[in-house]
């Protein structure tokens, strides 16, 4: 159990899913996601998951070994009407309470299906109405199935709906609970995140933790995707004050290390190239080969795109290459299509053809076929155009298509942000 600088132990939870979908894998248990940000957030953080079936004992059996683990216990799932929903009766018989009919939550029940036109209470949402005794319900705003709070021997179990806005809706009133019940052991997880592209992730932790030496107060754990690699410090059970005291030094220990590679504010490489280019007043031209307008897509997710983004230019072909962004035929025939100098002549066609101030091209070999000993699948050529200067990078992924072409859509947007950085 951990403990906090004052001497009080800090709380642990423990989440159990309920659903044979979630075993099945035709579901994706969010539920669980969701809840370990908002326990850890609040001062609980969640040291085990279970995920069962939709079976008596089952369940019985993850709750007892949750309760061995952890103060707070919260399920999801499986407080439904139909004969599959056991979690209610499961939990009751575990902790010893029987089932008894609430009348108030009785009476709720009733006259929210009278608002939808029936005349009784169907007797499947009867059940809905039942509560262990000792166990307090909490109103679903959103749905029939009320949430459901027990005390036991100083531990809390917590029963939610599965289905996500409903149990989104009520954690609110359950997160009260705990707060009345453990308010001087809450020990809230504090976390701030660092966003890196364009570094893997073999490189870039090693150089992390050398800088992190003797700074045990500080978790680090690194997160890749296809898009890049985030850096995430962690301190537990450290008041506010000390904790943003910790997440400061460990940021400005790393600062060097990351360098360029660190994306500003989101991660969003997308949203800092259109911040960048609104805040110089410039525009922006595509061309794009082997993303398929891939670019052009991330940076028009961006909500106020349409103030920089001119235009693109899927060149696919070398006649469009030539044909919509001026890339020489001479230029093609010496080098080739998937080459630096085809790059660069992109990036300047795609401003010239839409009259915009900076320009971006991509030009790369996707996969799975198409390559040679000189250019393999995952060679990838970039090139961003800015006023007065265009610069190139080439890159050999070693991922799928779809994986060659995020990573370059990712590189190329990376490339024009630093260019953008250089000239402020």
């Amino acid at each position: 159990m951990t403990s906090s600088g004052d001497g009080a132990p800090g709380l642990r939870s423990a989440l159990v899913t309920v659903g044979e979908e979630l075993l099945l894998g035709r579901t994706v248990d969010t539920n669980a996601a969701w809840l370990s940000g908002r326990l850890a957030d609040l001062g609980a953080p969640v040291v085990r998951r279970f995920t069962v079936g939709d079976e008596d004992a089952a369940i019985a059996e993850a709750v007892r070994r949750a309760l061995d683990r952890a103060e707070i216990v919260v399920t999801s799932g499986g407080l439904g009407p139909t004969s599959d929903d056991r979690t209610r009766g499961a939990v009751a018989a575990t902790l010893g309470r029987r089932l008894r009919v609430d009348p108030e939550l009785l009476e709720r029940l009733t006259e929210r299906f009278r608002h939808r036109g029936y005349d009784e209470l169907p007797p499947a949402n009867r059940s809905q109405a039942e509560i262990p005794e000792g166990g307090t319900a909490l109103p679903n705003p959103v749905g029939t199935a009320p949430g459901l709070v027990l005390s036991q021997e100083g531990r809390m179990v917590i029963l939610l709906p599965g289905v996500p806005g409903e149990l989104r809706a009520l954690f609110p009133a359950a997160e009260d609970r705990i707060r009345e019940a453990f308010s001087a052991r809450l020990r809230p997880v504090r976390t701030r995140t660092l966003h890196t592209t364009g570094v893997p992730e073999s490189v870039l932790a090693p150089r992390v933790e050398e800088a992190m030496a003797g700074m045990s107060e500080v978790e680090v754990a690194f997160l890749p995707d296809l898009e890049g690699v985030d850096v995430r410090f962690t301190v537990r059970d450290r008041d506010e004050g000390a904790a943003t005291a910790a997440l400061d030094a460990a940021e400005d220990r790393v600062a060097p290390v990351l360098g360029a590679h660190r994306l500003p504010g989101s991660g969003d490489v997308a949203r800092e190239v259109v911040d960048a280019l609104s805040r110089r007043g410039w525009t922006l031209g595509l061309g794009e080969s082997c993303t398929g307008g891939l670019v052009a897509r991330r940076i028009t997710d961006v909500p106020g795109a349409s103030t920089v983004l001119l235009g693109g230019v899927v060149a696919y072909a070398n006649p469009a290459k030539v044909r919509y962004l001026g890339v020489p035929e001479g230029v093609l025939a010496a080098r080739g299509a998937v080459s630096e100098e085809v790059a660069r002549a992109m990036a300047s066609g795609a401003a010239r053809a839409f009259g915009a101030d900076c320009g971006v091209g991509v030009t790369g070999i996707a996969g799975p076929g198409g390559g040679s000993p000189d250019k393999p699948v995952g060679t990838v050529h970039i090139a961003a155009a800015v006023p007065g200067r265009v610069q190139a990078e080439a890159w050999r992924f070693s991922d799928d298509r779809e994986g060659v072409r995020v990573r370059s859509a990712q590189a190329a947007l990376a490339l024009l942000l630093r260019m953008i950085r250089e000239a402020e």
